[in-house]
């Protein structure tokens, strides 16, 4: 606006004209137009500049999210065996595992957006071609939360545990939303020897 006609750069920015806008940070522009015989015309002026309009961020949703954690992974988690290594046939043998919730920090569609998963479902594969499912994640010996014989003797089983995983999230430290759906691992074999107990005396019973 501070020129007659756009030949060459203008000598001028913050001329009366160009101060004509409501938003006092912006300035404003005219669009010429030549015609046929080389006349310049004014074809339209236009407010511009001014801070960055808004832009709204992508929507993160629990869909994105548990997509996100599937390709991340969750911790697979060991199980433990009571007696270790060696068990006998028809005998309460002890399992359990060591679970808590884990919080994960994930970028989804460049925004920062932290997840709690939590260890809601134990699948129990003793190896023998049985499994079990609990909501728990079992207890040590002198408790017997879980426990499962085995009836062939004999043999080495590499049993293990499946944890399905339950979460939520919130996006830029919003609030907090459930994901439908669960995340499952599998956790590492652990081996294990079934043998046959077999009587023995010992002491004077004369």
């Amino acid at each position: 606006m501070c020129q007659p006609n756009p030949d060459g750069s203008p000598q001028e920015l913050e001329c009366s004209a160009a101060l004509t806008c409501p938003d006092p940070t912006q300035r404003r522009w005219q669009l010429w137009g030549q015609t046929q015989s080389g006349q310049w015309v004014t074809v339209t002026t236009q407010c511009m500049g001014g801070p960055p309009p808004e832009v709204a961020l992508p929507t993160v949703t629990p869909g994105d999210v548990l997509s996100a954690l599937r390709r991340v992974g969750l911790p697979r988690l060991e199980t433990f065996v009571q007696p270790a290594s060696k068990t006998l046939v028809n005998f309460d043998t002890i399992f359990y595992t060591e679970s808590e919730p884990v919080q994960v920090d994930l970028t989804i569609l460049g925004q920062a957006v932290d997840v709690v998963a939590t260890p809601s479902r134990f699948r129990w594969v003793f190896g023998d071609g049985s499994s079990t499912t609990t909501a728990v994640p079992g207890d040590p010996y002198p408790a017997k939360t879980i426990t499962h014989r085995y009836a062939d003797a004999q043999v080495t089983v590499a049993p293990h545990v499946e944890v399905s995983y339950t979460a939520e999230f919130r996006v830029n430290g919003g609030g907090w939303q459930p994901i439908d759906g669960t995340v499952t691992t599998v956790g590492p074999p652990t081996s294990l020897r079934v043998a046959e107990a077999t009587a023995v005396l010992s002491g004077d019973h004369g």
